[in-house]
């Protein structure tokens, strides 16, 4: 169903993903969106920043930065999605569909300042990561602006949603192999340009995993990502437990490997049709995969090829799971084994029984891979 945008403001509470933008979202006249100084948010931004935010002129000094938001371009429409101290909203930017995400400190900050470091430096270094990360399957960084409380990061709006949405869509059936190669390719080719560059994405997820109108799959939501070289040095928890790393639950030093692992999940639940540990709360689940190595079942239907991927992913063992760029390789040889003869076989004819014996000799074959500039850190923003 195609939203419709009231005199009075109103918002949706579509929690999967967001609907499909309306093809004339750039006609404020039809649809009477407002800009953002005349928005009245849900959750009563307007106490804080009516005068300072909403009402300040944007100086010349503050648009000279190309990823600083021009306020007088700025339209919003309904919002689609929340997290708890954030809200996402459809909106036109210089007449092209974003996603506004609206982030604000709480007034009773019961952390005694600390949330709002928190939040602040979740916010810095997505704006950071965001404009240095230019991929056709990474989320396209529009513009950011501060303005304490509130803060706001303006990117790409993609109209199918996330990969969690189309999941849940799915009702438990499964995914064709075709599209689930295409899928899973789609994730590791842009995970391979996000390594890279020196980046660790910490949560991946498919909720951080959005699809556009073509249905090409794009990493989002870097808010917890970080550079490999200062991961480890940041105190707050990353990601989320049911697709993290035991090295990350058990808070040892990680590197990037920890996003295959979370890779391996996301597989799996295409396969299965279900969240990982759906028996079980975050915390359970976590417990259980440090203490007994609990990993889900794969269900007996998954070929035994895309099977061995799955377990070579999620391996206890850092140093045993594949780089992202090994894995790309994995999936374009699926792809040639289903044109071929409807099979996921990495060899044609294999003698090899054991898969996973096959696929860690076929990945050996592969040789070092490719090699990467070392990376300088990236300059933060600068907000005026």
């Amino acid at each position: 169903m195609v939203p419709t945008y009231h005199h009075h403001y109103a918002t949706a509470h579509l929690h999967l993903g967001p609907p499909s933008l309306p093809k004339n979202l750039g006609s404020t006249g039809n649809l009477r969106i407002r800009t953002l100084r005349k928005v009245v948010f849900d959750f009563a931004l307007t106490k804080r920043i009516g005068l300072s935010f909403l009402g300040q002129r944007v100086t010349a000094v503050e648009t000279a930065d190309e990823w600083t938001v021009d306020l007088s371009k700025l339209f919003l429409g309904l919002r689609f999605a929340h997290g708890a101290h954030s809200r996402l909203y459809h909106g036109m930017y210089n007449d092209d569909p974003v996603a506004v995400k609206i982030i604000r400190i709480p007034d009773d900050d019961d952390e005694n300042g600390t949330l709002a470091t928190r939040l602040e430096n979740q916010f810095i270094r997505e704006v950071t990561l965001l404009s240095h990360l230019h991929h056709q399957n990474v989320i396209k960084f529009v513009a950011a602006c501060r303005k304490p409380p509130v803060y706001c990061v303006i990117t790409e709006y993609l109209s199918e949603g996330s990969l969690r949405a189309y999941l849940h869509k799915l009702e438990h059936k499964s995914i064709p192999l075709e599209k689930l190669i295409a899928i899973a390719l789609d994730i590791a080719r842009g995970m391979e340009y996000i390594h890279s560059q020196g980046v660790i994405h910490r949560d991946l997820k498919p909720e951080n995993v959005l699809i556009d109108q073509e249905f090409h799959l794009k990493i989002a939501d870097f808010g917890v990502g970080c550079e490999a070289a200062h991961c480890y040095s940041l105190a707050e928890d990353p990601g989320t437990y049911r697709w993290m790393a035991p090295e990350m639950i058990k808070k040892k030093a990680y590197g990037q490997k920890v996003d295959v692992y979370s890779f391996g999940l996301i597989l799996w639940e295409m396969v299965a049709g279900t969240i990982p540990y759906e028996d079980m709360n975050p915390i359970q689940a976590a417990f259980a995969v440090v203490n007994k190595n609990l990993r889900p079942v794969i269900p007996e239907e998954c070929p035994p090829a895309l099977r061995a991927l799955i377990e070579e992913c999620w391996s206890l063992h850092p140093e045993k799971r594949p780089a992202f760029w090994q894995i790309v390789k994995v999936l374009e040889q699926f792809e040639v084994s289903l044109a071929r003869d409807g099979t996921l076989n990495l060899v044609q004819n294999p003698t090899c029984q054991d898969h996973k014996k096959g696929m860690l000799h076929w990945i050996q074959k592969l040789g070092h891979g490719p090699t990467h500039p070392s990376t300088t850190p990236m300059p933060k923003p600068k907000f005026t």
